[in-house]
């Protein structure tokens, strides 16, 4: 923990940097704590995300009573999806907000409704008990919570780009990847130990509802943090230039940025699917299902603060398009060989791969986009585009991984679904331009 804080530090207060001829100062040094709360709400968002889909069944069973295995499933996996077309709203409307009232007001607000939005999915009442109203319920939690994770990612990826040192701005950013990661791993081992110490019965009953609350026991601790944030776009002026950015290049840079973030989406989404994958296709236990997703989470974490680090020192694009590589190049052989042995080991293996190479891009793409994007606009455009991915992509992806196993008949559609994603966002990182101070010579 000491080694991390020493790394996260700003050198020294004060003027970090210059924009075009203008100081960029820097906001006041944070602590690990600080900076764990900006954090939090990434991470409360994929803790949610993967408790929701290893406890999908259950919640199938709870929700949608009466229908066969694969129908529940699906219409689990539908009913989360909904909270995905709320966010491109939350990203407009929080993302605006952050880049005119500060980064600060939108995070307050956003991580707020997003724990109001956990608890009350958590304790929403079985169909058995109140009926339609169940799945109606769960539906409007899962609207209001995709609104508040629509609008969340802008302004703290704004926030953690400016407050960093300019050559260590990948590394900051990374942090907002790591921490999803690291829920991935901390979800899994929830899983894990539930689903080794409940019954099955326990499980579909009330042992989704704890692993939920657990990770809302988060939000008032991060609330209380957040409000002792300093502000930072208030603190940073632009060259007229870089506000004025012409519509056709803004919408360039928009259309690239889209390409890599379908990408990272699709790649990380059905990384995550992996226990789900195991227990519904491979036919694995749930108890080792679950850890494949402790190993992948802690992998990916691993990826993605390296990535960021990697990207400082050479370069966003060389890292970001590398690892992409990579993954296209073994994707489709990966799930082959997991399907043909159906071999617990060969299943961590590939996981683990795929996990490592995900977050090495994603990490510095995520960067590149903040990066590229002017200070007066950064948190609405990267709230809006992060939206329109992950409710396009992100929101149906488990569903269609689902379908498409069952329409194909292959257990291998999957890698084919991920290697479309990533030629897309190879063509994104490739037109996206360089954006690393240490290879452009300015903090932009």
């Amino acid at each position: 923990m000491t080694y991390l804080f020493c790394i996260i530090q700003p050198p020294e207060p004060g003027i970090v940097g210059k924009t075009e001829g203008f100081p960029v100062t820097a906001a006041k040094t944070l602590t690990v704590p600080q900076l764990g709360a900006v954090v939090a709400g990434n991470a409360l968002e994929f803790y949610d995300f993967l408790t929701f889909s290893f406890f999908a069944v259950q919640i199938g069973q709870v929700f949608f009573p009466g229908h066969d295995a694969t129908d529940a499933l699906l219409l689990t996996l539908a009913t989360f999806g909904v909270g995905f077309l709320t966010r491109p709203l939350g990203g407009v409307v929080i993302g605006t907000l952050g880049d005119t009232w500060g980064r600060k007001p939108a995070m307050l607000f956003s991580f707020g409704l997003m724990g109001l939005s956990v608890v009350g999915l958590a304790l929403t009442p079985s169909y058995a008990r109140i009926g339609i109203a169940a799945p109606v319920l769960a539906m409007l939690f899962r609207l209001m919570q995709g609104f508040a994770l629509g609008g969340e990612v802008g302004p703290t990826t704004a926030f953690l780009l400016e407050v960093a040192p300019p050559r260590r701005r990948g590394f900051y950013v990374s942090l907002q990847n790591a921490t999803q990661y690291l829920s991935t791993l901390f979800a899994g081992f929830v899983g894990l130990v539930l689903a080794n110490t409940l019954s099955p019965e326990a499980l579909t009953q009330w042992g989704w509802r704890v692993a939920l609350l657990i990770g809302a026991g988060v939000v008032p601790f991060a609330l209380a943090i957040r409000r002792t944030l300093p502000e930072t776009m208030l603190e940073m002026r632009e060259h007229p230039a870089r506000r004025a950015m012409p519509i056709r290049q803004l919408a360039r840079l928009s259309l690239f940025s889209l390409a890599m973030l379908v990408a990272a989406t699709i790649a990380t989404y059905t990384m995550n699917y992996m226990s789900t994958f195991a227990m519904h296709t491979l036919g694995i236990a749930p108890g080792h299902a679950f850890l494949v997703t402790v190993i992948c989470g802690g992998c990916a974490c691993i990826g993605a603060l390296a990535g960021g680090a990697l990207g400082d020192r050479t370069g966003r694009k060389p890292v970001m398009i590398a690892a992409a590589l990579l993954l296209l190049v073994g994707v489709v052989p990966g799930f082959h060989a997991i399907v043909a042995s159906r071999a617990m080991v060969v299943l961590v293996e590939v996981a683990a791969g795929m996990a490592v190479l995900t977050g090495l891009f994603v990490g510095p793409a995520m960067a590149s986009l903040a990066e590229n994007m002017p200070h007066s606009l950064r948190a609405g455009a990267v709230a809006i585009l992060y939206a329109l991915a992950i409710s396009v992509f992100g929101g149906s992806a488990q569903f269609m991984v689902t379908w498409l196993i069952d329409v194909t008949g292959s257990a291998i559609a999957p890698a084919w679904y991920v290697s479309g994603a990533l030629a897309v966002g190879l063509v994104g990182m490739i037109g996206m331009p360089e954006s690393a101070p240490a290879r452009t010579g300015r903090a932009n």
